[in-house]
């Protein structure tokens, strides 16, 4: 199979391999709590032909009470090997086009040690923008075996994220809209305090796409983008969000602009931000 040395593919590059039988395709859309309609039923209604349901909150730690926490490696190599994937497979990963949770499959997949692995630039909006086909109902994979191994060094903890405080030996990036980040409007999620990590910099997600396409801006904007955040390309950096979701969207940035081994904040805002939770920070960056 011919493959991409891009983390993207583009919708052509899927058309031509939609048939082929060692590249599979994961729709991993996610929405808020209390969103409808729930991300499986718009998956029901129409997904691109082929695809299985990779649920964000399914594949995650059970035991932990955080949503959508990275479970053991165990569980990931059982859960992947129940949508038919395994270690041979490429895996295209997209989400409804607003980058909100292909990202985050894709960070996953290589935090397991599964480097085929790509997103699809643009996602269903522009797949369907593009009058190619669309499905509906449920796919029903043949189970595989996926023998997963968890390389820590892509995700951080809190105890990383505070003793990082200290340190500042990574530059910590929120992938956050402003006013979140500032502290000047509540939470979505209940319970939760405002503002941010003290000294991390502010990159909302949405800046590094273009609305009407779906896709990724070119290299050159996303580089600038960062810059005028303030991050710096040559040092260690570490990504935050709301719950560790978005968050990957500026992983996948990095990771294309050459940054190595950018690492995720799992935890994330609904970590840090809990009441009894570490020293918070309000304003801009």
């Amino acid at each position: 199979m011919t493959t991409t040395a891009d983390t993207l593919v583009t919708t052509d590059w899927l058309a031509a391999h939609l048939d082929d039988s060692h590249v599979k395709i994961l729709d991993a859309s996610f929405k808020m709590p209390g969103v409808l309609p729930l991300p499986k039923d718009d998956y029901l209604a129409a997904h691109i032909p082929g695809a299985v349901f990779f649920d964000v909150d399914a594949v995650s730690d059970h035991s932990n009470p955080l949503p959508h926490m990275f479970p053991n490696a165990e569980q990931f190599g059982r859960d992947v090997g129940a949508l038919g994937i395994g270690n041979d497979d490429t895996v295209v990963v997209y989400d409804a086009g607003g980058w909100v949770a292909g990202p985050r499959a894709w960070w996953m997949f290589l935090a397991y040690g599964h480097d085929k692995v790509r997103v699809l630039d643009g996602g269903l909006k522009k797949w369907r923008a593009e009058g190619r086909p669309v499905e509906s109902g449920a796919v029903t994979p043949r189970r595989a075996t996926f023998k997963a191994n968890f390389d820590a060094r892509r995700v951080r903890t809190m105890q990383q994220m505070v003793a990082n405080l200290e340190s500042q030996a990574e530059q910590v990036v929120d992938a956050r809209a402003s006013e979140r980040f500032e502290g000047r409007v509540q939470e979505p999620r209940p319970g939760l305090r405002s503002g941010h990590i003290p000294r991390s910099r502010n990159l909302p997600y949405n800046n590094l796409f273009d609305a009407a396409t779906g896709t990724m801006k070119p290299l050159s904007e996303l580089r600038a983008a960062f810059s005028a955040a303030g991050v710096k390309l040559d040092a260690p950096v570490v990504t935050s969000c709301g719950s560790g979701v978005s968050a990957a969207v500026l992983t996948l940035a990095l990771y294309r602009l050459g940054v190595e081994n950018p690492a995720l904040y799992d935890g994330s805002w609904s970590e840090w931000g809990l009441s009894e939770g570490p020293p918070v920070a309000t304003g801009p960056a």
